[in-house]
């Protein structure tokens, strides 16, 4: 069933991106659409600014950001204001820590892509509707559906103890 829920999501996102949809947004309703978010389908919205790397910005690849979107929706906090002060913290930080299950995402993507940003993932491209330019980021876009819901997935299974990837707390 799990391998057939990433597959359904992969199936989502490409069609999704042929039918017009930015990067973030076929990724983020690939996932909505598999039922394993919760999420009712207008969410999508909230991942209509993330194409381009932020509206043609080319910062953080829209496909990545909307796989993080849809992994937040099952296991980010419902109640971030929960218990006190330090056990807020330790539910990021900590092991287990939310952020060892994010974090394992920009590392796999940067590591499968070579970047993390849409400008540099795009620049042997200079015309942005060029084709190629196009079949490159469905390829990402594809990718970062089925990397959402495995990764929604490992959480459910493993919890947040991934080990930490290079990060800026320096964390381990």
């Amino acid at each position: 069933m799990s391998g057939d829920l990433v597959q359904q999501a992969k199936d989502n996102a490409k069609q999704n991106f042929r039918d017009g949809l930015n990067c973030s947004e076929s990724v983020f309703k690939a996932v909505i659409d598999t039922g394993i978010t919760g999420l009712d389908p207008e969410a999508v919205a909230l991942a209509t600014g993330f194409g381009g790397g932020m509206g043609l910005a080319g910062n953080n690849c829209g496909a990545l950001i909307g796989a993080v979107m849809a992994v937040g929706a099952v296991h980010g906090r419902k109640n971030p204001l929960e218990g006190e002060f330090q056990d807020r913290v330790d539910r990021l930080y900590g092991n287990p820590g939310l952020y060892r299950l994010f974090n394992g995402m920009s590392h796999e993507f940067q590591e499968k892509f070579g970047a993390l940003d849409c400008q540099k993932l795009n620049e042997n491209y200079p015309e942005w509707f060029d084709k190629d330019r196009f079949r490159e980021c469905m390829k990402m876009v594809i990718y970062a559906a089925g990397m959402a819901v495995e990764y929604i997935q490992k959480g459910e299974k493993e919890g947040y103890t991934q080990p930490f990837g290079k990060n800026v707390a320096g964390r381990v």
